[in-house]
């Protein structure tokens, strides 16, 4: 395999495409077409059935294998690797505890407006980047499943196309992450809604 990948990806190494269950699988569209049919079963199943222990490590390694599970090997393992974007990966672990608190910080004092919470949560799990690949897809569908599950909301819409392919909808939304790495939110949250 040798996969073209769009702005803002994250590149497999050999062993991480070696965990592919798929051999069949030969080119990027074929991937993807597995990936989000796997996606797409995992979303069904978290977005209409109550969630329970929404903010732990354990839910978001169980939904990162649910979306992944029959693609990948290593789905719901943290990454063992540097990557091109994302903290040290020895640092995930406690990095995720924080999170998990801060957001249930902001849920109990109501710190920012609903969409702003799950904004900045998806920011900083995209941030983290904690496992080989899917991070962007596991932070939009966590940050969705917190707005559904403990903020009583609709869904974001994510542009309303697939930001896994290059084009003028995923530069919006890298430039958006871009953006709020520098503490400038605007963006992210009109995109999310947009």
């Amino acid at each position: 395999m040798n996969f073209d990948y769009p702005d803002g990806a994250t590149p497999l190494d050999l062993d991480e495409a070696q965990g592919l269950l798929l051999p069949h699988i030969r080119t990027r569209a074929e991937l993807d077409r597995w990936e989000q049919e796997n996606i797409s079963e995992a979303e069904e199943f978290v977005l209409r059935r109550k969630q329970k222990d929404i903010l732990t490590e354990k839910y978001a390694r169980n939904l990162h294998k649910k979306m992944f599970g029959t693609v990948w090997r290593w789905a719901g393992v943290f990454r063992c690797s540097q990557k091109n974007i994302g903290i040290e990966w020895i640092q995930i672990p406690v990095a995720l505890h924080q999170l998990f608190l801060d957001v249930s910080g902001w849920l109990d004092y109501k710190a920012f407006p609903p969409d702003e919470i799950a904004a900045r949560f998806h920011h900083r799990l995209v941030a983290i980047h904690a496992f080989s690949n899917g991070n962007g897809r596991h932070a939009r569908l966590m940050a969705d499943v917190v707005l559904v599950h403990l903020l009583g909301r609709e869904r974001f819409s994510w542009g309303e196309e697939n930001l896994t392919n290059a084009g003028e909808c995923r530069r919006c939304y890298i430039e958006a992450l871009q953006a709020a790495d520098r503490h400038d939110y605007g963006p992210l949250l009109a995109f999310v809604r947009s």
